[in-house]
């Protein structure tokens, strides 16, 4: 199956539709993230591959020449690359399909928007109960909806939106921006749900002085939920608009 540039087989790709995509698109949409976020090498920006399974299948010069793909070196022995490379996509090929937090029900999400105090968009709605329930996306993965899930190898639980709302307004978060993932540093993605189309916020928790408020910590808008969620569904990268 041919690939794309960034990793995503060509037939999971979808031609650019108007700059706004549509709610007609969102069964594509969700087909789209289905398959990113069901491949254990393409869910999250970056993946781990054993050192060692690259000298034995390329040689150890490949290390050299694929250094600019390296974001990383694990202790256990593993190199994280960037989700797009050759080899990400030749060691997770045969790998099992399947999201790492299953999807919930209608009711988890029910009892996680009483938590939050407004209902969620239907695209996160159908985000969580049919591609999977969080643990999947940019930078380091769209948060849970319920507590507890842990991923394999981590000693910490997955973090819950829910629960990341409820901290957020003690201490002083406005009340309509629901958290999605960590950015790395103090940079957070947050999505709106009370202005048009839902728009997806980058925000600075260090991007206020005292006196100020959150709204002055906000550093990009990308204009909605759903383009933000085509762009990484596509294989791009949701920063480039930012940078």
């Amino acid at each position: 199956m041919t690939s794309s540039p960034h990793g995503v087989p060509a037939s999971l790709r979808h031609e650019p539709s108007p700059e706004t995509r549509q709610e007609a698109d969102d069964d594509a949409l969700i087909k789209a993230l289905q398959a990113r976020a069901w491949d254990p090498g393409l869910r999250f920006d970056r993946a781990d591959v054993p050192v060692a399974w690259i000298i034995e299948r390329y040689g150890k010069p490949r290390l050299e020449r694929i250094r600019d793909d390296i974001v990383s070196y694990g202790s256990d022995g593993t190199v994280e690359l960037k989700a797009e490379t050759e080899e990400v996509t030749d060691y997770y090929a045969d790998a099992p399909r399947g999201p790492l937090f299953p999807p919930i029900s209608l009711s988890d999400v029910e009892t996680a928007e009483h938590r939050i105090g407004r209902r969620l968009p239907e695209l996160l709605r159908r985000l969580y109960t049919e591609v999977a329930n969080g643990g999947f996306g940019p930078d380091g993965g769209l948060a849970s909806l319920t507590d507890g899930n842990r991923a394999p190898g981590h000693v910490r639980n997955w973090p819950c939106a829910a629960s990341v709302h409820e901290r957020n307004l003690s201490e002083g978060m406005p009340p309509s921006w629901l958290f999605l993932t960590y950015s790395g540093c103090t940079m957070e993605w947050h999505v709106s749900l009370s202005a048009v189309d839902n728009p997806v916020l980058l925000y600075d928790a260090d991007g206020y002085t005292f006196g100020e408020g959150p709204h002055d910590g906000l550093r990009h808008a990308t204009a909605s939920l759903r383009k933000w969620l085509w762009t990484w569904a596509d294989g791009g990268d949701v920063w480039d608009e930012v940078l």
